[in-house]
């Protein structure tokens, strides 16, 4: 069945998996549904302590069992050290057929490799894979289809019961007996813990793992003692100096810097730049570097910014020093000066995934952008986005919150360099499909800034200020003039992962790779 960004969803998949194609990213705008029954169990006096001495007990007292689904947050990023202490438990205990729902899994979970080839692990749920567990589902080595989630997609997945969560791992660098847990107070802070907040709140059981016990009360709580049965302190749950890391590292490139100016001229010729005006930027390197850029253009107009969201980094945060911003409304700390940020400035709040992105509620903060801005590993002429795959066909990035944004925004930009590594990022098709080009109103690169067809009035905006402004077709070509038009890569039948929707809806499916080392140039 052809879905509505033109990509064919298998009858088989769309039997398996009980979901629908994606019908557009509006089409579940007034839909009501019931939320999933959540479970309590009652605590009546007498034990003021929910310590446990080691995890094999705790999987014991929580019921695990082959086919359970377990979750963890990723707020570590590749310093996380929880979810192989767990799933090492688990996989000496000799579990099988074990779901993993993460907020997203990275090289920090390099080992859990071997696990998926030997059975443990069977299905994994997550906004992203890198690493080689990337690699090893776009090998097949999953034995079930991996769904990859955007952050509000995930939330509106657990909420609604089509993911029930049996035990969620819940990191936390500080917790009291009782399971009062911050993202600050001890010795591995990553700043919030916005992930787990949904994961606390419906798990059947909730584990808190932490390497800095404190004295009752742990307040004020991220998560509360009230949605928590058992708490370990371990030797340690990360490595802080690892958040920054990848995609999150600061931005020297000229060229990228080059590109988040022209971001920022765009953004200032708006009419949406305006006392007050609402601001998210992505974790890339031209788009992190927009908002040093746009803070030139808000002190030349003396305009204010009325709230930052989203991931948090030093840029964003200098903005609240300053006074440019109001507030920040903050799901993810990505270096260390923001956890210090969030730590000290009374104007830096932290916010739940649901809060943030969730489609199925009355209202999250992503509807109240003006802009976001946002990177792409592929951008096609429909202007849809790629944010998951390799142009070599191998999953190695995640959705995050690029499509729930883009739906939300005001003003969608996608800021990418023409060409990477020799290879075509603006190209007739992408290779899969994770942000509808219907929510995407500009893409700026190296070469010129293209508007969709669907905003005229931004297209005047820019014409006004002199921008250089190409239709996306204009940088296709320029692309494919510097590298040759790209090979169409090869798959087989197999399905691996499926993109979802925010509305839970198939955007894409994955396919087994035929060849690993396919190099996605021809020679024309």
């Amino acid at each position: 069945m052809i879905n509505a960004v033109g990509r064919e969803i298998p009858d088989a998949v769309l039997a398996e998996t009980g979901k629908t194609v994606f019908l557009g990213s509006r089409h579940f705008d007034g839909y009501s549904y019931e939320k999933t029954a959540v479970k309590a169990r009652a605590r009546i006096g007498g034990e003021g302590s929910k310590l446990e001495s080691n995890l094999q007990e705790v999987l014991r007292k929580c019921n695990a069992h082959d086919g359970m689904t377990i979750s963890f947050h990723h707020h570590f990023r590749e310093g996380d050290l929880v979810a192989m202490q767990v799933m090492q438990a688990i996989h000496d205990m000799g579990f099988k057929n074990i779901t993993i729902c993460a907020s997203s899994l990275s090289k920090a979970q390099d080992a859990l490799v071997p696990m998926l080839e030997d059975g443990t692990v069977t299905h994994i749920e997550s906004s992203g894979v890198r690493g080689k567990i990337g690699e090893a589902i776009s090998e097949g080595k999953l034995q079930g289809i991996a769904i990859l989630r955007s952050h509000g997609g995930r939330v509106r997945a657990i909420e609604t019961g089509e993911t029930k969560i049996d035990i969620a791992f819940i990191g936390a660098p500080s917790c009291d007996e009782y399971g009062n847990c911050r993202a600050v107070g001890g010795n591995s802070n990553c700043g919030v813990l916005s992930y787990s907040a949904i994961d606390a709140e419906y798990a059947e059981y909730v584990v808190v793992l932490t390497d800095c016990l404190v004295p009752f009360p742990n307040f004020p709580a991220d998560i509360s003692m009230t949605d928590v049965d058992y708490v370990l302190k371990v030797d340690a749950i990360g490595d802080p100096e690892k958040i920054a890391t990848g995609a999150a590292r600061p931005v020297t490139d000229r060229r990228k810097l080059m590109m988040a100016e022209s971001c920022a001229k765009f953004i200032a010729a708006t009419p949406y730049f305006k006392e007050g005006f609402t601001f998210q930027t992505g974790i890339g390197g031209a788009a992190s570097a927009t908002a040093l850029c746009l803070s030139e253009k808000m002190r030349e107009k003396n305009i204010h910014m009325g709230f930052g969201a989203g991931g948090m980094s030093k840029p964003m945060c200098d903005l609240l020093d300053e006074g440019l911003v109001s507030c920040l409304l903050d799901t993810q700390d990505f270096d260390l000066p923001s956890i210090e940020n969030l730590i000290s400035h009374p104007k830096h709040f932290s916010i739940s995934t649901k809060e943030y992105a969730d489609p199925f509620c009355k209202g999250a903060v992503v509807n109240k952008l003006d802009f976001v801005i946002l990177g792409t590993l592929e951008a096609d002429v429909h202007f849809h986005c790629n944010v998951v795959m390799s142009s070599e066909g191998e999953l190695m990035g995640a959705q995050g919150g690029h499509p729930d944004t883009a739906a939300g925004a005001k003003c969608t930009i996608v800021i990418t360099p023409l060409v990477q590594g020799r290879i075509p990022t603006i190209r007739n098709d992408v290779t899969t499909v994770t942000t509808p080009g219907e929510t995407v109103d500009v893409i700026v690169t190296d070469y010129g800034i293209a508007i969709n067809p669907r905003r005229p009035e931004l297209l005047e905006a820019a014409k006004a200020a002199k921008l250089p402004i190409k239709s996306i077709e204009e940088l296709r070509d320029i692309a494919y003039k510097i590298c040759g038009e790209p090979a169409k890569l090869e798959f087989e039948d197999k399905v691996v992962a499926i993109i979802e929707a925010r509305d839970g809806s198939i955007m894409d499916v994955v396919r087994k790779r035929k060849d690993k080392n396919l190099i996605a140039l021809s020679t024309k």
